[in-house]
């Protein structure tokens, strides 16, 4: 196996499975760039991302700028002289000075299917959107939207039911072994790159407080895909009596009423058309929980209205 002189460039957990592949394959991190560490906690103390963590415990330098825009920032990650940088979910935007800064340029980690699902949500948003199948894309970025060359694609397909948060953890671990494969195919010059398509483009825009709050007067299947499509988190949630309770997981059921009526004693609820029948819960300050253990005590009766 080549190995390559690498700056890897990442933050969230997702991230993290193809960190630790490079690493234990013996290619040489000389840097890592992660957002700044952020509140966290009860006490909000500022603590670092899982990828800076990593980084510290295995004494790989960090670099956590709130910029690549300026030409210090740029200039020192032009010093790095490496092969290539590795990008998954970073967070800042990377200018043209960082994307030719190094002869392989940057390479792209994608959680879905290009070019359906560009953008800040794809995981989300395939999920959301009741996408029977997705991908990991690894890609040379360039200055669009997740619109540069492919390198490997390896398609999966979405059992039913499955929510953002098990798909999250799937693929984060299925892009290690694809971004080896990559890396040494774009190293020895074994891998084509393959201009995308121009059909089927789709945005995954950046998921709003308002998409959180369900809208009742939708389809019961639509709303628990936009359920599953937000658990983890933000939480799909409701209002009643002053709670903002969050569904995490629900079927479909019969029924019709005007849309949020309570249409009985296990909170199946009246949508538009049909009627959803949540199985987890959360409500304020408490765990989640199957939903007739989150209403013992603590009722929502048959009849009732949900904002």
């Amino acid at each position: 196996m080549k190995t390559c002189k690498l700056v890897f460039m990442g933050t969230p957990a997702f991230a993290l499975p193809s960190l630790r592949a490079l690493h234990e394959a013996g290619h040489d991190i000389v840097a890592v760039y992660s957002q700044p560490p952020r509140p966290a906690g009860r006490g909000q103390k500022e603590t670092p991302g899982p990828v800076h963590q990593y980084a510290l415990e295995h004494n790989l330098p960090v670099h956590t700028p709130i910029s690549l825009k300026d030409p210090e920032a740029q200039s020192l990650f032009a010093s790095h002289s490496a092969d290539a940088a590795i990008v998954a979910a970073y967070g800042l935007l990377l200018p043209k000075p960082i994307l030719e800064a190094y002869p392989l340029g940057c390479i792209n980690i994608h959680p879905s299917l290009l070019p359906r699902w560009r953008g800040a949500a794809p995981l989300q948003r395939t999920i959301m959107a009741g996408d029977k199948e997705t991908a990991i894309v690894i890609m040379q970025m360039n200055e669009g939207l997740d619109t540069g060359d492919m390198l490997l694609t390896q398609k999966f397909p979405i059992p039913p039911g499955t929510t953002a948060g098990q798909l999250h953890d799937q693929l984060a671990k299925e892009a290690a072994p694809l971004l080896l494969k990559a890396l040494e195919g774009l190293a020895t010059h074994s891998i084509t790159p393959t201009p995308q398509s121009s059909e089927g483009v789709a945005y995954a825009k950046k998921i709003t407080k308002e998409e959180a709050a369900i809208n009742w007067n939708q389809p019961a299947a639509t709303l628990c895909q936009h359920i599953l499509g937000l658990n983890p988190s933000p939480g799909a949630h409701f209002s009643y009596n002053g709670e903002t309770i969050k569904i995490l997981e629900a079927t479909t059921a019969e029924g019709s009423a005007p849309p949020g009526t309570v249409l009985d004693g296990h909170l199946t609820i009246a949508c538009n058309p049909g009627a959803l029948r949540p199985a987890i819960i959360q409500r304020p300050g408490k765990k989640r929980m199957p939903v007739e253990e989150a209403l013992r005590g603590h009722p929502i009766p048959k009849g009732s209205i949900v904002q």
